[in-house]
């Protein structure tokens, strides 16, 4: 369920236009954005690396950086103890290749999903001791890992943490909160309450990229060298749904600035194997095409691979691992289409559609696709969703959710049903025994403040402009805008009461709409929706009937209007360009 609200922001549009050089609508875009003052617009259109941050600012970043230098120095013995996802992979690379540049003795050690859990835990800790380990560096995790990091304290060790997940906390009794610390050497997270980095929404890879500017800084390494990290730590950005704001702005502007020229062969490899150029990659091809194939690994088989790939300079040896991490995406999306299919069926057939927050027990699915199917879920009913499978030890989850609902949050006042659990606002993961699933469901259910309104999503409308206003130029302009994502989405226009022509359905596997749309006496208009088409087709058939649906798919059906949110893009075929109209949504 949708609501669409039009984005009121108030300013002089003219002036803004004028000033930056760029059209009073691309203007009324930009403080849509929140961007108001000129400082901030120009930070926004033009921000490069001058404007990124000072690593010194993080809490504790010099004293870590310091630690390690000496630590480095000694000879001691480093591991680096990161995640299964894309972030967690690219902010081991990070770590891994800066200390290595620093004469660094260390090596990596990524968790097994199905066999460690997520992050740094007791029997990893133990298997450091027993390897001569002194030194624990984590990277996108260890800020929730008080038993580990206690465990890492007993055998000596030194622990640093650098993390970006949120600080956890306990309830006391007047309902106040109360943060828990580990007893780690240091930690570098930009999320303390007494962290002076201003800027909160760094990815794992940020937090990490900004440790190794800190230690290149201690051994008198230059500064540009961390540079060739900003590919990573966009790829980290963009893959952990960070927003796209702020330096997350600017580095994923930078990354994909070295991609389109990468000389890197692991990732011309994958970007190969993926059938994409690298000079025409942007934020969709990172986070919907490569980014799942690197996912794939710490998914289906382990980590290890991607972080193998990344390490590889050896052009045959890539290629190898590429093909075998997207072999291993189709399986997961083969996977992910079996068992969402049963989530659906569960939902029905229990009505829990009635719930506010959703919890769907599939006890054989693989549980590196739960965080999937659980976002796949919330998009199509727009609530907070958890999906649990059964682990070899304990049930285990992932959650995705929704602007009004915290979900980490919401946990930590069922915290005693929990095994474990962690993670953000808008996801998180967890174990749990079994018998207490349904509890779970039901204390969630019990304990949810969301209202009937905080269940229809919002759609926000940047202008309500008619398409035919449209031009190539504007599109073009558009492009500064750019890049394109959680935080700084597209611009979305919108259209009343548009006249559908004729509609065919397109694509390799049938499953693109194409529209013809216009006015009386107006030139017609190029649309294409890549949503569920059958969906698309059975709503309008609900409203004119199955005859009607049938005559506009022979274009013999001309008095069907719709109205439409849509964004403008520029469409090339066989060397010819011409405007195109992607549709968003419709009623």
């Amino acid at each position: 369920m949708e609501k669409w609200f039009l984005s009121a922001k108030k300013a002089n549009f003219n002036e803004i236009g004028k000033h930056f050089n760029i059209n009073p609508v691309t203007a009324r875009i930009i403080r849509n954005r929140e961007m108001i003052e000129e400082k901030q617009i120009q930070r926004y259109l033009f921000g490069n690396e001058i404007d990124l941050v000072d690593p010194k600012l993080l809490k504790d970043g010099c004293v870590g950086a310091r630690i390690l230098k000496t630590s480095i120095q000694e000879n001691k013995k480093i591991r680096i103890i990161g995640d299964y996802d894309v972030d967690g992979v690219t902010s081991t690379y990070i770590l891994y290749q800066g200390i290595c540049r620093c004469g660094g003795n260390v090596d990596t050690v990524i968790p097994h999903r199905m066999k460690d859990g997520y992050g740094v835990n007791e029997n990893l800790i133990e298997q450091a001791y027993k390897d001569g380990v002194e030194v624990i560096v984590t990277c996108d995790n260890g800020i929730s890992a008080l038993e580990a990091i206690h465990l890492a304290k007993r055998y000596k060790m030194t622990v640093i943490v650098t993390d970006h997940h949120e600080i956890p906390f306990t309830y006391d009794e007047q309902g106040g909160k109360i943060l828990k610390r580990s007893e780690a050497d240091v930690i570098i997270n930009p999320k303390q309450l007494d962290c002076n980095y201003p800027f909160k929404g760094l990815c794992g890879a940020g937090v990490a990229f900004k440790f190794v500017e800190l230690l290149y800084q201690e051994f008198q390494i230059p500064k540009e060298e961390a540079k060739e990290f900003y590919t990573y730590v966009a790829i980290g950005t963009i893959c952990d749904v960070m927003d796209l704001i702020d330096e997350n702005r600017i580095f994923v502007k930078l990354g994909l600035a070295q991609i389109k020229e990468t000389q890197d062969v692991s990732l011309l490899a994958l970007i190969k194997e993926c059938k994409l150029e690298p000079s025409n990659i942007s934020t969709y091809h990172i986070g919907f095409v490569i980014g799942p194939c690197m996912n794939a690994s710490g998914r289906l088989d382990t980590a290890r691979k991607t972080l193998e790939l990344f390490l590889t300079k050896e052009p045959s040896k890539a290629s190898l691992l590429a093909a075998e991490l997207v072999k291993l995406n189709g399986e997961r999306k083969t996977l992910t289409e079996e068992f969402l299919q049963q989530a659906m069926e569960k939902i029905e057939e229990n009505q829990w559609i009635k719930d506010k927050v959703m919890v769907v027990f599939l006890p054989d699915c693989h549980e590196s696709i739960a965080g999937i199917i659980a976002g796949r879920i919330r998009e199509k009913y727009y609530r907070p969703v958890f999906v649990l499978t059964r682990g070899e030890e304990a049930v285990k989850g992932s959650g995705r959710s929704i602007d009004a609902y915290s979900m980490y949050e919401e946990m930590t006042k069922v915290d005693e049903l929990f095994l474990g659990y962690g993670g953000h606002p808008l996801a998180a993961g967890c174990s749990i025994e079994e018998d207490k699933v349904d509890l779970l469901r039901i204390r969630l259910n019990e304990l949810c403040t969301l209202k009937e309104e905080d269940l229809f999503e919002k759609v926000m409308i940047d202008v309500p402009m008619p398409m035919g206003y449209v031009t190539k130029e504007l599109v073009e302009e558009f492009k500064i805008l750019e890049p394109f994502g959680k935080g700084n989405l597209k611009p979305l226009f919108a259209e009343r009461e548009m006249i559908i022509r004729w509609i065919k359905i397109v694509g390799n596997n049938r499953k693109i709409v194409k529209l013809g749309l216009g006015r009386p006496n107006e030139k017609e208009i190029d649309a294409v929706y890549f949503g569920d088409h059958e969906q698309f087709l059975n709503d309008i058939e609900k409203i004119y009937g199955k005859a009607t649906r049938e005559k506009l798919l022979l274009g013999q059906e001309k008095n069907v209007k719709m109205s439409f949110t849509f964004y403008p893009e520029i469409n090339e075929y066989r060397g010819s360009t011409s405007l195109q109209m992607v549709i968003k949504n419709y009623n």
